[in-house]
């Protein structure tokens, strides 16, 4: 797959696109309320990109519905986009999840999901996040992605 290189935007042009709820959970390290968020439900074909540098994150094909009521992934699309550090926040040890470009918080990882996937469970916020889907790849440049939804379908 060809790479090419996700720079991080302006921070005050991004902010001028981005709602209250955006900048707090990926700014301020917030979380968005559960099931009342734009994708937990979305199982739509696509990738979920980086709000700050456009840098893809995780793809709809390992998407699954943890009930936990934010999107839940078996992995990001590809490990070098995102880095985990320890959590200490609200009393509990959890492994925060933040885009290695951008560093906006993302959400956390758990090791409570599906056993034959790996076992892991990256728990998103919606906010933190944009979504293409798979017919508006190639018009929003995202062109060699489509390989991904090509190869699931055979």
């Amino acid at each position: 797959m060809k790479r090419r290189e996700y720079i991080t935007r302006d921070e005050d042009e991004v902010r001028k696109e981005l709602t209250e709820l955006q900048i707090h959970v990926t700014r301020e390290n917030g979380t968005e309320m559960p099931h009342r968020n734009e994708y937990d439900q979305n199982f739509k074909d696509g990738i979920y990109v980086d709000l700050y540098t456009g840098e893809p994150l995780f793809s709809s094909l390992d998407k699954y519905d943890a009930g936990c009521g934010w999107p839940s992934f078996t992995k990001p699309i590809e490990k070098r986009v995102v880095k985990e550090k320890a959590d200490f926040t609200y009393g509990m040890h959890r492994i925060e999840v933040r885009s290695k470009g951008s560093d906006a918080h993302l959400g956390h990882v758990f090791t409570d999901g599906p056993k034959q996937k790996g076992g892991l469970r990256y728990c998103i916020n919606s906010a933190a996040m944009h979504f293409i889907p798979k017919e508006k790849l190639v018009e929003e440049g995202y062109e060699e992605y489509l390989d991904l939804f090509e190869e699931a379908e055979k």
